[in-house]
């Protein structure tokens, strides 16, 4: 019998358990899931190059980098960094500044801190090899119960749960679960029940499935493609007409906004005008918002352009030329950056409390987060 034939029969001794009114305990309906969705997995599983060589390293690699960001946006940032980055002894020996600029444009840059501090555990106690073991994951810097799933799962085959986002949502839909998926206790409860159910021969398929459900299928945003998923015989949600109703999250907080003023600020270098002109950058502090990362100048507030010199340090005197730039709005976890920007033209070299860099030094060396991307784009070289 075919693969699709194998699922379609599935699909059908499925329904009829759940129209006869016996209706399946929560943990049958969750092993009921394996069939259908380790067969939809194998004809629908999307190519990507971490799934191509599930090596350790590269799992590792990819799923801290697929935390916050998509699938697509990822794509070029994994080939890259795995060119530059191919093992754990790179990693660990990586400079900050090289692995920032490899990271620059994903975001939240802790994560890629940790994972050089979780190298360099990999190198000092496992010999440079990840631990093939689920609690021995958990222990690294920046890995959580999610990440050391995964990982465990893809990598080493250990049948234990890679229970995310995604995944907490297809369950919650699956079992018509009103619990609050945002907090821990309901993951931890999921997870347990999850270990239990699921197929311990299969464990990376399995995993991978739920995970490219609820990508795919059971959507984080608009209407899921119930039609075309493999669990919809036995969703509860679908067949009592709690679709629209669940996963059940906490409203997140209201962000603070936060007006800035930024400044693209020129000087003439070395040569004449144009190859060159310096721009200034400075390194922002060792913790807090964007720590340790370069940025342009910026303060807080929306500053009129008589106000920049007083504000930035600049000799009046000094200045040839403010151009206003265009307005952007970069937005963090729980702050909004609403920001007004101005280009500045000295006729004299910049003050030294910046750093005096070429265009082209910037964009190849020195990391700036996007929070500054609509500014960055504007710099010449």
């Amino acid at each position: 019998m075919a693969m699709s034939d194998m699922v379609k029969d599935l699909y059908s001794r499925l329904k009829v358990l759940e129209y006869e009114e016996s209706p399946l305990a929560p943990a049958e309906r969750l092993r009921a899931m394996n069939g259908p969705l380790l067969g939809w997995y194998e004809e629908h599983a999307r190519i990507l190059p971490w799934r191509e060589d599930p090596k350790p390293y590269r799992v590792w690699i990819s799923e801290i980098m697929l935390q916050q960001t998509r699938v697509e946006a990822v794509k070029p940032y994994f080939e890259r960094f795995m060119e530059a980055l191919p093992d754990v002894r790179a990693l660990a020996e990586a400079e900050d500044d090289r692995l920032m600029k490899l990271w620059e444009g994903l975001g939240y840059y802790n994560r890629a801190r940790n994972l050089k501090k979780a190298a360099q555990v990999i190198m000092d106690e496992y010999g440079g090899r990840m631990p093939a073991d689920y609690e021995q994951l958990l222990k690294l810097p920046g890995i959580g119960s999610y990440t050391a799933g995964a990982i465990a799962s893809i990598a080493f085959g250990i049948p234990v749960p890679a229970v995310d986002g995604n995944v907490l949502r297809v369950i919650s839909r699956v079992t018509a679960s009103y619990e609050d998926i945002l907090k821990q206790s309901t993951k931890r409860r999921m997870e347990e029940e999850l270990r239990e159910t699921m197929p311990r021969d299969r464990a990376s398929h399995f995993n991978q499935g739920l995970i490219e459900i609820g990508a795919m299928v059971c959507v984080p945003n608009g209407q899921p493609k119930c039609g075309e998923c493999p669990l919809e015989s036995i969703c509860l949600a679908r067949q009592k007409g709690l679709i629209g109703e669940l996963p059940v999250k906490t409203p997140p907080k209201k962000r603070r906004i936060e007006e800035r003023t930024v400044c693209i600020i020129e000087a003439p270098g070395e040569t004449e005008a144009g190859e060159g002109h310096r721009i200034a950058i400075r390194r922002r502090e060792d913790s807090g918002l964007l720590a340790s990362l370069y940025e342009l100048p910026n303060v807080e507030g929306h500053l009129k352009p008589e106000e920049l010199a007083a504000a930035f340090g600049l000799d009046p005197e000094a200045i040839v030329r403010t151009e206003v730039l265009p307005e952007a709005k970069h937005i963090f976890s729980h702050v909004e950056w609403r920001m007004i920007g101005y280009r500045i033209l000295l006729k004299r070299a910049l003050p030294e409390t910046f750093l005096a860099v070429r265009g082209e030094e910037l964009k190849e060396h020195y990391p700036l987060p996007n929070a500054f991307g609509r500014y960055t784009k504007l710099i010449k070289g």
